[in-house]
């Protein structure tokens, strides 16, 4: 490629990418005003329910190179204005992503705040259709409401904003492993299913090698799983356990990332933090083991189905209700 014309060719792409989100925000915006006048007109009983189906046929015939007007279409206008018209700080996060995205959220998410935490999750990790589906599908609204995360007592203190990038518990259904699998299957599937696996971690984690070598002394040693966190600026390790959480797991990790800061962390890089993902934990054995650990780590566990989405939204609203 001739260096001489990326400039222009950077031109172009921004130019082209500014176009596209004022073509969606223009688009928004006409549903919008769409089905405000439609349930205005509803509610004031000038027209009644028939005259939607009317209204389609009409554009079908007078302005047949129009599409998506039909009458099931121009009803989800009506509804997408009036979920949001009592809501107006998130007007603007719906002018900012797609249609489609909108059409997902405000059709599978039942209250208000499920709404908003998906709106500002695709707005902020710029989601697919697909990725908006499989997180819902994942109950990651209810997952993260419900986030009792164990972190030690220096990750805590060192990194303020670390308890909203790690999880408590990860969802990796994609595996479609079955019972009963060894550490080394649900790694190499985890390596396999990478584009799924980060999603399920968060887009800012950068995959850096499985079965990572480090050199101690004259003995190999190797680490499952070695990413880098660009908003952290660190390295970050992922241990796998396929049992329950064991003390003795910790001083495995706490090791790794000796030897990673010593030995693999760059001078303008932040100490790196550990991640032990345990099929099961006992939160109390869990809290005993972090409670003196100097070392920048939390413990999570995992399952390999989807969870209950009911169960989860039924323990979120009993925590409500306390």
């Amino acid at each position: 490629m001739d260096k001489r014309f990326t400039d222009i060719i950077q031109l172009i792409k921004h130019s082209r990418s500014n176009a596209i989100r004022a073509v969606n925000a223009e688009l928004i915006n006409l549903y919008w005003n769409i089905g405000k006048y439609i349930s205005n007109k509803l509610i004031q009983s000038e027209w009644g329910d028939g005259v939607v189906t009317e209204l389609a046929k009409y554009i079908q015939q007078s302005e047949p190179e129009i599409k998506g007007f039909s009458d099931k279409n121009i009803w989800r206008m009506k509804q997408f204005y009036e979920t949001y018209k009592d809501f107006p700080k998130l007007v603007p996060v719906v002018r900012e992503i797609s249609w489609t995205h909108n059409m997902l959220i405000f059709s599978r998410c039942k209250t208000i705040e499920e709404k908003e935490f998906y709106l500002k999750l695709v707005q902020e990790e710029n989601y697919s259709k697909r990725e908006l589906d499989r997180q819902i599908s994942a109950s990651y609204f209810e997952r993260n409401m419900l986030e009792n995360s164990k972190l030690s007592t220096m990750l805590r203190e060192s990194k303020k904003d670390t308890e909203a990038l790690f999880k408590d518990s990860y969802v990796f259904e994609f595996l479609n492993l079955s019972e009963p699998y060894t550490e080394r299957e649900l790694q190499h599937g985890l390596v396999r299913q990478m584009k799924n696996f980060i999603l399920e971690l968060g887009k800012d984690f950068v995959f850096i090698g499985e079965e990572y070598k480090l050199l101690v002394g004259n003995s190999d040693f190797f680490l499952d799983l070695l990413f880098y966190h660009r908003g952290l600026q660190c390295l970050v390790a992922f241990e796998l356990k396929t049992d329950k959480f064991k003390p003795e797991h910790l001083g495995q990790l706490n090791f790794y990332l000796e030897a990673l800061d010593r030995d693999v962390k760059k001078d303008n890089e932040n100490p790196s933090i550990g991640v032990l993902l345990c099929k099961d934990k006992d939160n109390e054995v869990v809290e005993y083991a972090l409670s003196r650990s100097l070392s920048p780590t939390m413990i999570a566990e995992y399952t390999t189905q989807l969870p209950d989405k009911q169960l989860l939204q039924k323990k979120l609203h009993d925590l409500f209700d306390h």
